[in-house]
């Protein structure tokens, strides 16, 4: 049974006669103690703070029926780890550019995190903002207007653990062969000019020991394993 917070994606399941619901990571429907494995990839990095990522993996392990197994992966900050490089930094979309590190502050251009059709709470993760937030306070929009993230030049380094992905939508006329996954281009450049809507998605990347520490934390499960994987941090956890 697979569940996604994106209902175009649960509807292609669907069409594949896979059983699939729409669901929030922080609050799946599944009876506790039920599973026997659960797989998270590519999800818990999306969560703004480190105490939504923690409530993610908390009920990930609720899932689970003792002795049941838990795989998790997130996009790790290490993009080259023992002296190789990850696919992500690979694949440079047959461009022969020569690499260049991207200062925060310089290259990666801050983008303000309040737009036009899009949700503060899925783009902003400042602490002035976070704080305001705990502190039930509503009228959070002047904090938001000041609140600016680093937008990441596509196959680069990281230079921030918290920044935002810029995804450019595939348009229509594009071959159906083609994945119907979004497309990773580098702000500015003609190809982001050609394609449209560009949407920015929150990321936070785990630097070495951060997954596996918040695991640890939980006394619910135990960690098997921990590993890095094409520019992955990956834990296998066992429910106790």
């Amino acid at each position: 049974v697979g569940c996604d917070r994106s209902k175009n994606l649960v509807d292609i399941c669907g069409d594949k006669n896979f059983e699939a619901f729409v669901c929030d990571a922080l609050s799946v429907p599944i009876r506790s103690g039920s599973c026997d494995a659960c797989i998270s990839v590519a999800v818990i990095h999306h969560f703004s703070t480190a105490e939504r990522r923690l409530a993610t993996i908390r009920e990930l392990a609720r899932l689970l029926r003792p002795g049941g197994m838990a795989l998790i992966y997130v996009w790790a900050m290490e993009q080259e780890y023992k002296n190789q490089k990850s696919k992500y930094l690979k694949e440079k979309n047959g461009s022969k550019t020569k690499e260049k590190k991207i200062n925060t502050g310089t290259g990666q251009r801050p983008l303000t995190v309040q737009q036009p059709g899009s949700s503060s709470q899925d783009s902003a993760c400042s602490d002035q903002l976070i704080n305001g937030l705990k502190d039930g306070s509503c009228d959070a929009r002047p904090v938001v207007a000041e609140s600016k993230l680093p937008v990441h030049t596509n196959r680069t380094s990281f230079d921030s653990q918290d920044l935002l992905v810029p995804w450019h939508l595939k348009g229509c006329t594009k071959k159906k062969e083609e994945s119907v996954d979004t497309v990773l281009v580098p702000p500015g450049s003609r190809e982001s000019q050609e394609l449209s809507p560009v949407f920015h998605r929150y990321y936070h990347v785990f630097c070495e020991g951060e997954l596996e520490a918040a695991c640890r934390s939980l006394d619910c499960v135990r960690v098997q394993k921990s590993y890095y994987d094409q520019g992955n941090w990956c834990v296998v956890l066992e429910k106790l």
